[in-house]
């Protein structure tokens, strides 16, 4: 990991030349002494073509603005955030302490170049951790939405042929073997074609 994107708010743009002369507290200025390639970025449309190049982004933002970002970035790639956390930013980011932020790991000032390499080493671990987790819980999801589908139409089968589950769920079984599709997309495909007859038949009541 050497390409490193740095963002910083827009709105400090002004603050931050101001402080040039404290310009050794900066995070592109620690991070390049530290041997890695910088860009930086001060707008979400910079942010999202500098992405591209990026092993991991750098957020020199408040934590409230950490999200926002994050959610945009990550459309783009997936690579580690790490919050950077200086007086400025923590300072304003008091009333957000007790935020959920999603952040890989956080970096300051006073880090060494060791201590850098290792926050981006375990920050990059930390990314890939989230990426599974996400990953295997819409798999779980997909799974729990499918399992919905199929009991509702278990459920029809066994009221209109008067059987028991376990026959139903053998003819949605045969029937999705007969026609070469998932067992879900037939059973979604008995749920629609019931619940839209009850729907006429209603509206034929009234």
């Amino acid at each position: 990991m050497r390409s490193l994107l740095v963002i910083h708010n827009q709105a400090r743009a002004t603050e931050r030349q101001a402080a040039a002369a404290s310009k050794t507290l900066l995070p592109e200025y620690v991070l390049r002494s530290s041997g890695y390639t910088i860009t930086k970025a001060h707008s979400e449309e910079q942010a999202n073509k500098l992405i591209v190049e990026a092993d991991a982004c750098v957020l020199d933002v408040p934590v409230p603005l950490i999200k926002s970002w994050g959610t945009s970035l990550l459309k783009r790639k997936i690579v580690p955030l790490l919050w950077w956390c200086s007086d400025s930013t923590a300072t304003l980011s008091v009333e957000a302490c007790d935020d959920n932020v999603m952040v890989d790991g956080v970096l300051s000032p006073s880090m060494n170049p060791l201590e850098i390499h290792w926050m981006l080493h375990f920050g990059s671990k930390q990314c890939f951790e989230r990426q599974q987790w996400s990953m295997e819980r819409k798999e779980l999801l997909s799974r729990i939405e499918e399992r919905k589908w199929i009991d509702m139409a278990k459920g029809i089968l066994c009221e209109l042929k008067g059987i028991a589950e376990s026959e139903a769920y053998d003819m949605l079984r045969k029937q999705a073997m007969n026609e070469r599709k998932r067992i879900v997309d037939v059973a979604t495909s008995i749920v629609k074609v019931y619940q839209l007859i009850q729907d006429q038949k209603g509206g034929a009541k009234r």
